[in-house]
């Protein structure tokens, strides 16, 4: 029951990790930015973890999963390990870049649990879909993207 519990949970929290809204129309295109790596959360690990050269985290068109964020975030869920808590909250950041190829690499979480974020970046990576991947001036780039994840126990 525990288990049950502990799992809807996690499902419930990672749909509102997803939940991004995007503009359907944009009124003016802006540039895209290579992004200022040292303002990133958690740079001091990343930069060991992640190579963040000419990363982008705005692009005229964004990189999109093949079906849609709704089937992504459904098999992220269902790949994700049940962790047991100790404490009351665990949160984690994970980030992943969607190369020019539009396939995933340089997969990294950041925890206060690192079982979790071990969970994480295992699920991230039994995902073996071939993205659309991120455009700018009709031209695929690297794009970093990051999402957080919470799991509470009550």
């Amino acid at each position: 029951m525990k288990i049950r519990l502990l799992l809807i949970v996690t499902l419930f929290t990672i749909s509102f990790a997803f939940a991004q809204e995007t503009p359907e129309t944009k009124t003016a295109t802006a540039p895209a930015t290579i992004i200022n790596v040292e303002s990133l959360p958690h740079y001091g690990e990343l930069k060991k973890r992640i190579n963040l050269t000419g990363v982008v985290t705005t692009a005229d068109k964004e990189p999109e999963f093949p079906g849609g964020m709704a089937l992504f975030r459904r098999k992220f869920a269902e790949n994700m390990e049940v962790i047991y808590a100790k404490g009351k909250k665990i949160d984690t950041r994970v980030y992943f870049i969607v190369e020019k190829s539009g396939y995933i690499n340089n997969i990294a979480a950041i925890s206060n649990n690192k079982d979790h974020a071990k969970a994480a970046e295992t699920a991230l990576k039994k995902i073996l879909v071939r993205w659309k991947p991120a455009l700018v001036a009709d031209k695929p780039v690297r794009y970093l993207y990051s999402f957080p994840l919470s799991l509470q126990k009550y």
